[in-house]
Protein backbone atom coordinates (compact mmCIF):
# COMPACT_ATOMS: atom_id res chain seq x y z
CA UNK A 1 0.00 0.00 0.00
CA UNK A 2 0.88 3.35 -0.64
CA UNK A 3 1.67 5.55 2.44
CA UNK A 4 -0.63 8.45 2.53
CA UNK A 5 0.85 12.51 2.95
CA UNK A 6 -2.04 12.94 4.35
CA UNK A 7 -2.22 14.38 8.41
CA UNK A 8 -5.03 14.37 10.84
CA UNK A 9 -5.12 16.18 13.45
CA UNK A 10 -7.45 17.16 16.61
CA UNK A 11 -8.58 20.68 17.40
CA UNK A 12 -9.61 22.33 20.06
CA UNK A 13 -13.59 21.71 19.50
CA UNK A 14 -12.68 18.38 19.77
CA UNK A 15 -13.25 17.28 16.14
CA UNK A 16 -10.85 15.56 13.79
CA UNK A 17 -9.47 17.67 10.76
CA UNK A 18 -7.84 16.50 7.76
CA UNK A 19 -5.23 19.00 6.94
CA UNK A 20 -5.45 18.14 3.31
CA UNK A 21 -7.09 19.80 1.24
CA UNK A 22 -10.51 18.01 -0.55
CA UNK A 23 -10.16 16.42 -4.13
CA UNK A 24 -12.19 17.61 -6.46
CA UNK A 25 -11.84 16.08 -10.10
CA UNK A 26 -13.94 14.77 -12.19
CA UNK A 27 -12.57 11.39 -12.81
CA UNK A 28 -11.68 9.12 -9.55
CA UNK A 29 -7.99 7.73 -9.54
CA UNK A 30 -7.56 3.97 -9.43
CA UNK A 31 -7.13 3.82 -5.67
CA UNK A 32 -9.96 5.56 -4.57
CA UNK A 33 -13.45 4.21 -5.45
CA UNK A 34 -16.70 6.52 -5.16
CA UNK A 35 -20.11 5.24 -4.33
CA UNK A 36 -22.95 6.40 -6.21
CA UNK A 37 -25.45 8.78 -4.65
CA UNK A 38 -28.46 8.00 -2.68
CA UNK A 39 -31.53 8.56 -4.46
CA UNK A 40 -33.89 10.75 -2.80
CA UNK A 41 -36.43 9.83 -0.17
CA UNK A 42 -39.73 8.98 -1.28
CA UNK A 43 -42.52 11.02 -1.07
CA UNK A 44 -44.95 9.77 1.06
CA UNK A 45 -48.94 9.90 0.00
CA UNK A 46 -51.57 11.48 1.72
CA UNK A 47 -53.11 8.36 3.09
CA UNK A 48 -50.22 6.65 4.82
CA UNK A 49 -49.19 9.32 7.69
CA UNK A 50 -53.10 8.16 8.45
CA UNK A 51 -52.70 4.69 8.42
CA UNK A 52 -49.29 4.82 10.46
CA UNK A 53 -50.93 6.96 12.72
CA UNK A 54 -53.66 4.45 13.42
CA UNK A 55 -51.50 1.70 13.82
CA UNK A 56 -49.48 3.52 16.79
CA UNK A 57 -52.92 4.14 18.85
CA UNK A 58 -53.13 0.50 18.10
CA UNK A 59 -49.76 -0.05 19.66
CA UNK A 60 -50.75 2.26 22.36
CA UNK A 61 -53.73 1.06 23.09
CA UNK A 62 -52.07 -2.65 23.72
CA UNK A 63 -49.49 -1.25 25.58
CA UNK A 64 -52.37 0.67 27.96
CA UNK A 65 -53.75 -2.30 28.54
CA UNK A 66 -51.30 -5.21 29.32
CA UNK A 67 -50.13 -1.90 31.50
CA UNK A 68 -53.32 -1.53 33.14
CA UNK A 69 -53.69 -6.09 33.22
CA UNK A 70 -56.71 -5.96 31.07
CA UNK A 71 -56.87 -8.14 27.62
CA UNK A 72 -56.29 -5.69 24.62
CA UNK A 73 -59.51 -5.32 22.18
CA UNK A 74 -58.38 -7.64 19.52
CA UNK A 75 -57.53 -10.55 21.73
CA UNK A 76 -60.94 -10.19 23.55
CA UNK A 77 -62.73 -10.26 20.79
CA UNK A 78 -61.38 -12.86 18.85
CA UNK A 79 -62.55 -16.71 18.62
CA UNK A 80 -60.47 -19.72 18.19
CA UNK A 81 -62.00 -21.87 14.72
CA UNK A 82 -64.79 -25.16 15.68
CA UNK A 83 -62.05 -27.23 15.19
CA UNK A 84 -59.43 -26.13 17.36
CA UNK A 85 -62.53 -26.18 19.89
CA UNK A 86 -63.71 -29.63 19.39
CA UNK A 87 -59.60 -30.83 19.88
CA UNK A 88 -59.68 -28.99 22.93
CA UNK A 89 -62.38 -31.01 24.35
CA UNK A 90 -61.71 -34.18 22.88
CA UNK A 91 -58.00 -33.32 24.66
CA UNK A 92 -60.07 -32.93 27.76
CA UNK A 93 -61.85 -36.02 28.09
CA UNK A 94 -58.30 -38.02 27.54
CA UNK A 95 -58.10 -40.06 30.67
CA UNK A 96 -54.46 -41.11 30.53
CA UNK A 97 -52.81 -37.70 28.63
CA UNK A 98 -49.07 -39.55 28.98
CA UNK A 99 -50.04 -42.50 26.38
CA UNK A 100 -52.17 -40.61 23.94
CA UNK A 101 -48.92 -38.35 23.74
CA UNK A 102 -46.27 -40.99 23.69
CA UNK A 103 -48.43 -42.43 20.48
CA UNK A 104 -48.58 -39.11 18.84
CA UNK A 105 -44.28 -39.24 19.16
CA UNK A 106 -44.37 -42.75 17.93
CA UNK A 107 -46.47 -41.83 15.23
CA UNK A 108 -44.42 -39.04 14.21
CA UNK A 109 -40.88 -41.51 14.49
CA UNK A 110 -42.64 -44.00 12.47
CA UNK A 111 -43.61 -41.57 9.99
CA UNK A 112 -39.84 -40.20 10.10
CA UNK A 113 -38.71 -43.68 10.04
CA UNK A 114 -40.38 -44.64 6.73
CA UNK A 115 -39.88 -41.69 5.20
CA UNK A 116 -36.55 -42.73 5.42
CA UNK A 117 -36.75 -46.02 4.27
CA UNK A 118 -38.73 -45.17 0.87
CA UNK A 119 -36.08 -42.68 0.06
CA UNK A 120 -33.55 -45.83 0.53
CA UNK A 121 -35.77 -48.02 -1.87
CA UNK A 122 -35.82 -45.27 -4.31
CA UNK A 123 -32.45 -44.96 -4.69
CA UNK A 124 -31.39 -48.31 -5.33
CA UNK A 125 -31.30 -49.57 -9.09
CA UNK A 126 -34.77 -50.96 -10.67
CA UNK A 127 -36.82 -50.83 -7.48
CA UNK A 128 -38.93 -47.73 -8.12
CA UNK A 129 -39.39 -48.54 -11.52
CA UNK A 130 -40.79 -52.01 -10.46
CA UNK A 131 -42.73 -50.57 -7.77
CA UNK A 132 -44.50 -48.10 -10.45
CA UNK A 133 -45.25 -50.90 -12.64
CA UNK A 134 -46.81 -53.05 -9.85
CA UNK A 135 -48.69 -49.56 -8.73
CA UNK A 136 -49.94 -49.47 -12.18
CA UNK A 137 -51.15 -53.05 -12.92
CA UNK A 138 -53.20 -52.95 -9.52
CA UNK A 139 -54.46 -49.28 -10.67
CA UNK A 140 -55.62 -51.05 -13.38
CA UNK A 141 -56.94 -54.36 -12.12
CA UNK A 142 -59.28 -52.05 -9.14
CA UNK A 143 -60.48 -50.10 -12.32
CA UNK A 144 -61.51 -53.13 -13.80
CA UNK A 145 -62.85 -54.86 -10.99
CA UNK A 146 -64.93 -51.77 -8.98
CA UNK A 147 -65.14 -49.29 -11.56
CA UNK A 148 -66.10 -50.59 -14.82
CA UNK A 149 -69.52 -51.52 -14.43
CA UNK A 150 -72.80 -50.35 -12.49
CA UNK A 151 -73.35 -53.54 -10.01
CA UNK A 152 -69.84 -52.94 -8.68
CA UNK A 153 -69.51 -49.45 -8.24
CA UNK A 154 -72.55 -49.27 -6.72
CA UNK A 155 -71.21 -51.85 -4.26
CA UNK A 156 -67.97 -49.85 -3.67
CA UNK A 157 -69.78 -46.97 -3.06
CA UNK A 158 -71.98 -48.58 -0.02
CA UNK A 159 -68.76 -49.69 0.91
CA UNK A 160 -67.46 -46.79 1.46
CA UNK A 161 -70.23 -45.52 3.20
CA UNK A 162 -70.61 -48.15 5.29
CA UNK A 163 -66.67 -47.57 6.00
CA UNK A 164 -67.05 -44.02 6.60
CA UNK A 165 -70.08 -44.35 9.32
CA UNK A 166 -67.91 -46.99 11.42
CA UNK A 167 -64.98 -44.24 11.45
CA UNK A 168 -67.12 -41.34 11.88
CA UNK A 169 -70.28 -43.09 14.13
CA UNK A 170 -73.68 -43.59 12.89
CA UNK A 171 -75.19 -41.31 15.26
Amino acid sequence: MASSSSTLSISSSSTLVDTKAPRHSAAPSPQCVTLPTLPPPPVQSQNRPGKTTAYCRKIARNVMAMATGEAPAEVATTEFPEIVKTVQEAWEKVEDKYAVSSLGVAVAVALWGSTGLISAIDRLPLVPGALELVGIGYTGWFAYKNLVFKPDREALTQKIKDTYKDIIGSG
